[in-house]
């Protein structure tokens, strides 16, 4: 067993420890796919935890003696995101178990942020003012793209956002697969391609981010509209692959 506890939460070490009978324990869902997410009370706090799939073998060697896990990515990119000014709900640690001295499973566990609704049902216009909320993100990524932030997986159940009086909070989510470097304008532009956008708001999106950083839009709108043909025909393909 590997693991690492936030020294702000040093008191929670002995629950990180028994993680798994915590993730066992809790009956609320957030997330059931490939990888499992939990809201679980622990102590005074209301925690998320996430349960990451055993990998195939080969990453079974990997994460256990050339690269880090998706648990332990999880924990120290949102460590930086927040050294950054990002916005991500606040990790608290992570473990990892060994077989045979191969990893196996492994867990992350984050204090649970409360919001209103993902970009998810923003992009899907079910959310009053969506508009303005499109526009908002938009100045959001720029920001993130200022401070060397790029999320490999930009999609639109990754953002949750909470209504403020006046304006709205965006936090990341599912940060395992974060880069943090320079970010060229027209570079950052494709960093929208699995969002899903309708037309209009694809267009606000690519004039707004253009305005942002001096970009010419008509060769912006290029290099984004083909970012999202790729992206699609990426998905195209895995489905080919699984036989659907």
């Amino acid at each position: 067993m590997k693991y690492k506890i936030n020294p702000k939460y040093k008191n929670l070490e002995e629950d990180l420890l028994n993680i798994k009978e915590h993730f066992a324990s809790s009956d609320e869902s957030i997330h059931v796919a490939r990888n499992i997410l939990k809201i679980a009370p622990i102590k005074e706090f209301e925690t998320v935890i996430k349960a990451f799939k055993v990998p195939h073998f080969i990453n079974r060697i990997a994460y256990a003696y050339f690269r880090g896990s998706k648990a332990k990515k999880s924990y120290d990119n949102a460590l930086k995101l927040i050294s950054r000014g990002v916005n991500t709900p606040e990790p608290i640690g992570y473990l990892e178990n060994y077989k045979m001295t191969l990893f196996d499973t492994s867990y992350y566990l984050s204090i649970y942020e409360h919001y209103d609704f993902t970009m998810r049902q923003v992009v899907d216009r079910e959310v009053d003012d969506y508009k303005e909320i499109i526009k908002q993100f938009t100045a959001f990524t720029c920001s993130l793209h200022e401070k060397g932030v790029w999320h490999v997986d930009y999609s639109p159940g990754n953002t949750l956002i909470r209504k403020l009086e006046d304006r709205y909070e965006f936090y990341i989510v599912d940060v395992n697969r974060m880069q943090f470097r320079d970010i060229d304008g027209y570079e950052g532009i494709t960093n929208f391609n699995k969002l899903s956008l309708h037309v209009d708001d694809f267009d606000m999106v690519v004039e707004d981010y253009s305005k942002h950083f001096n970009l010419d839009i008509s060769k912006a709108k290029e290099i984004a509209v083909e970012a999202v043909q790729k992206e699609l025909d990426r998905l195209k393909m895995k489905e080919r692959i699984k036989g659907r």
